[in-house]
């Protein structure tokens, strides 16, 4: 059984609708794949339609923003009550902040750059989270650089030039909220250094007294040392172990299906979460 646990679709910054995600899915060879847009559900319910029809079982998640001790964390929340208000909250807040932080960096990055508002309004559509990405498509759309990644390596760096913050809530914090809501909560690309600063490892002891369920190790962005540090890390913690494309159709080079979860691990956090899988 191929199992691809993290995916993002155009309510986020995906450039795939949910029902092309899912068709895609299928067609890359997946029997199981997770929508999990950032800080939103928005994309669950037509996800869920296309499932069945498209023949591949969905898993409904979502990558919820979070920060620790100064560093930006992601957590995939897989099959939580979307209505609980112990997330709902903190997702329709972190939605909320990102809108603003998105029109602060265009409007300092106007002053150097040609770009409007409008142009980022444009590339997003119908996306319910506008972020980053969206105003790098408007940089490429309009010619400034190239492609997302020389966007995000100088304009759109978090030590850029134009760089403003986000709300995001303390991480165990995020963690609690999402075990609240029925949800089971994985650390994504924990090891990521080529993004920029990670976690110390002190960090992941304190996310799994708050209730972290797994470590996202097999991810593309991990070298091979990453991965045998965080296996060791899962090891000792006790906890799951997946692997995940971070797929984000073409805002990104990785691919559907290039690093996959045992079916044992997703039957463990069907057995910890609230909302069923979606049957192909």
């Amino acid at each position: 059984m191929r199992i691809d646990l993290h995916t993002h679709s155009r309510a986020s910054d995906g450039t795939q609708t949910p029902t092309e995600l899912v068709t895609a899915a299928r067609a890359a060879g997946l029997d199981v794949v997770a929508l999990t847009d950032h800080d939103t559900t928005a994309g669950w319910d037509e996800a869920a339609a296309a499932a069945p029809v498209a023949g591949v079982a969905l898993v409904r998640g979502t990558e919820v923003s979070a920060r620790s001790h100064g560093v930006s964390v992601h957590l995939l929340s897989y099959l939580q009550d979307p209505a609980h208000p112990a997330l709902a909250g903190e997702l329709a807040r972190a939605r909320d902040s990102r809108v603003h932080r998105a029109r602060s960096i265009v409007e300092r990055m106007a002053r150097d750059v040609p770009i409007t508002w409008q142009d980022v309004q444009e590339q997003a559509r119908d996306a319910v989270v506008v972020g980053r990405p969206h105003i790098a498509d408007a940089l490429v759309a309009l010619g400034v650089v190239p492609d997302r990644d020389a966007a995000f390596a100088h304009l759109l760096a978090s030590s850029g030039p134009y760089h403003v913050d986000h709300y995001a809530p303390d991480a165990p914090a995020a963690v609690a909220a999402i075990r609240a809501s029925g949800g089971v909560p994985v650390f994504a690309h924990p090891a990521a250094d080529a993004r920029g600063r990670i976690v110390p490892d002190r960090v992941f002891d304190e996310l799994a007294e708050a209730g972290l369920a797994g470590l996202e190790v097999f991810h593309r962005d991990h070298s091979a040392e990453q991965r045998e540090r965080l296996l060791r890390l899962a090891d000792r913690l006790g906890l799951l172990v997946t692997g995940s494309s971070d797929h984000h159709g073409d805002g990104k080079v990785n691919r559907l299906g290039e690093n996959l979860t045992r079916p044992e691990v997703l039957d463990e956090i069907v057995r910890q979460g609230t909302t069923e899988v979606v049957a192909a």
